[in-house]
């Protein structure tokens, strides 16, 4: 450990120089600062500990050490989780896909409450939402993917539904998608690749949809993969917006294909997040939300539905940590 704070000193004062040179990225610097000052902080409060620990061992102050020696155990734990290297994605924006999957209109209904959890978490907790149609949207701010990146799968809904008569509980299913952003440089799209087509925007999306052609599609002919963007009212932001949503999802999938050989070697605690996993279940009877990837449970649904998913997404980095 004392190996890598030396270099996390002597980085710190490499990025505190460059940032003040005028031709600097500081945008881009400062939060490299912020991580390096985070790790020498915390290195600082240890070594304050361990000279309290010291220091009541020397004066045989059976407490006062106890207390200490627990504080050290902490700061020692919080240290190391910080030098850890971290996905390199975690601090980008992402984008978020729910579809209805089984279950007709139950499961149309059960996507819009999802996008409803996820995006009433998002901003509670300080993130950026932007809708780029009717189920996909992006969610922006340092550690969006980080936040989110474990509830790629499959999630089912054991409920009544509102139109049933009889009582009887309906089995429905959602995907969800979670897609880090990815930056201009990460992979680059060639125009003769694509092609571009415009059309009228449909479904709820205010009285200007229908009256010009501002809704954008893209086709990438190499893997025919095709993205639409029909929420704004410029064509050239929807296009901006799909071209960024393929990116994307192009990025993510040759990484996949890399994660595919990573996991070969090693035990993933929370799973592939393979679209077809089920992963969650949400059962309205029984006032319970399980994962089951890592065999956790919480109650309380309505509150869970309102975005209150913290606990949830806090088991789930917990348990990619063992």
């Amino acid at each position: 450990m004392d190996e890598k704070i030396k270099e996390t000193q002597i980085k710190y004062n490499q990025v505190t120089e460059a940032m003040g040179k005028p031709d600097a990225d500081f945008i881009a610097l400062a939060k490299q600062h912020k991580k390096l000052s985070a790790i020498l902080d915390k290195h600082e409060k240890l070594l304050s500990a361990q000279s309290d620990y010291e220091a009541a061992r020397e004066l045989e102050m059976q407490d006062e050490a106890e207390s200490s020696q627990v504080l050290v155990n902490q700061l020692t734990e919080e240290l190391a989780e910080l030098l850890t290297p971290r996905d390199p994605r975690d601090e980008l924006n992402v984008i978020m896909e729910i579809r209805p999957a089984a279950g007709g209109d139950e499961a149309a209904i059960f996507t819009q409450d999802l996008i409803k959890m996820y995006t009433s978490y998002a901003l509670a907790n300080g993130f950026g939402v932007e809708f780029i149609d009717d189920t996909s949207f992006t969610i922006n701010g340092d550690g969006a993917y980080s936040k989110f990146k474990y509830e790629s799968g499959v999630h089912r809904v054991q409920r009544i539904p509102e139109t049933e008569t009889q009582g009887r509980i309906h089995t429905s299913t959602c995907t969800v998608a979670v897609l880090p952003e990815a930056v201009q440089v990460d992979f680059k799209i060639e125009d003769k690749d694509i092609r571009v087509d415009v059309y009228r925007a449909s479904g709820a999306g205010g009285q200007h949809v229908n009256k010009t052609e501002s809704a954008v599609r893209i086709t990438h002919l190499p893997s025919g993969m095709v993205v639409t963007c029909q929420d704004g009212r410029s064509q050239i932001k929807n296009r901006e917006k799909a071209m960024t949503v393929l990116q994307s999802k192009l990025a993510d999938h040759y990484q996949t294909m890399e994660d595919q050989k990573y996991a070969a070697d090693r035990k993933i605690q929370v799973g592939t997040g393979d679209r077809s996993e089920r992963i969650r279940t949400y059962n309205y009877p029984q006032d319970r939300i399980t994962d089951h990837r890592i065999g956790f449970s919480v109650h309380s649904l309505p509150n869970f539905m309102a975005g209150d998913i913290s606990a949830m997404i806090i088991a789930l980095q917990n348990a990619n940590k063992k």
